[in-house]
């Protein structure tokens, strides 16, 4: 029987049903499954920059073999840099566009308590705005019972969802364009179609927020679909998790001062809501497990 002071062996595995996966038992050699793995390990790169296989090995008390095939899975999902010998934070270039799938998996919880803050904001009766995105793909999901709610986008994920509600009291409206890899539709036939029309309130995901360069883009496409999406907005509203912070897309969307609001989680650093405040711009932190936090805007003379 396994008493917690050494590795589990294989043939233990099946009586030991029980999950353990705090640091302290982790430590002690316990093996965990495929998705605690996955968590330990985005969380460790993310901490200390690196990691080696060997090191995960004895800790998660799994073999090397099933630490390289999670590397493998983790690199594929857009999660880290797999290296020689271990995996690295990953490190984004400004022209890289991680793919709608590698999106969707980072930062969930996050991105789904942004998503509840930003419902919030929604009314019956009126027209909003939805770029291509995870964030507003999640926030698709809970306006689906909006009375009298008018969409325009340009992703065919959420104008999906709302297609499949068959509300009689519900307005669709999809761009065309040509479909980029974060699954927004972009061009001259999508920033022709969004010319032609006015919202509300727009939600706009964004790939990065610098206080010197805005809010931006790897995509040059996208860019500037969204920079005429905002222009035909009365409201902007950009949902963003803490990690977009201090990261750069190779083209801007439009600057900090733009936004009316930002709708961000409670990880967001307490120097980036300071800087938003000073341009004007309204903070709403979205705990995980609570209700949306409001910080006013204030703007400094």
């Amino acid at each position: 029987m396994w008493d917690g002071s050494r590795p589990i062996r294989p043939s233990e595995h099946r009586r030991c049903s029980i999950l353990l996966t705090s640091p302290e038992v982790v430590s002690q050699g316990v093996a965990v499954l495929a998705r605690e793995r996955h968590d330990l390990i985005v969380d460790r790169v993310r901490t200390e920059g690196s990691v080696r296989v060997r090191e995960l090995a004895d800790l998660m008390g799994v073999s090397d073999m099933t630490i390289r095939r999670d590397l493998d899975a983790l690199t594929a999902r857009g999660l880290i840099d797999k290296v020689h010998g271990g995996a690295v934070r990953l490190v984004e270039r400004t022209t890289h566009e991680p793919g709608f799938e590698a999106k969707r998996n980072r930062q969930k919880a996050e991105k789904n308590a942004i998503a509840r803050a930003a419902a919030e904001l929604v009314r019956p009766g009126i027209s909003i705005g939805l770029n291509g995105g995870t964030t507003t793909w999640a926030l698709a999901a809970l306006l689906v019972d909006v009375p009298e709610l008018t969409v325009v986008t340009n992703s065919p994920s959420a104008a999906s969802i709302f297609h499949r509600a068959e509300r009689a009291d519900l307005t669709v409206v999809l761009t065309g364009g040509v479909r980029t890899p974060s699954d927004a539709l972009v061009g001259p036939i999508a920033t022709s179609g969004l010319k032609s029309l006015s919202v509300d309130l727009l939600f706009l995901g964004v790939h990065g927020i610098d206080p010197q360069f805005g809010f931006s883009t790897p995509n040059l496409a996208e860019a500037e679909t969204n920079r005429v999406f905002c222009d035909q907005a009365r409201s902007l509203v950009v949902l963003a998790d803490h990690t977009k912070w201090g990261n750069r897309g190779l083209s801007t969307i439009a600057p900090l001062t733009a936004a009316d609001t930002l709708v961000s989680d409670t990880d967001l650093p307490a120097d980036a809501i300071e800087c938003c405040h000073d341009a004007g711009v309204e903070v709403r932190l979205a705990p995980a497990d609570d209700d949306a936090t409001t910080l006013p805007r204030t703007r400094t003379a």
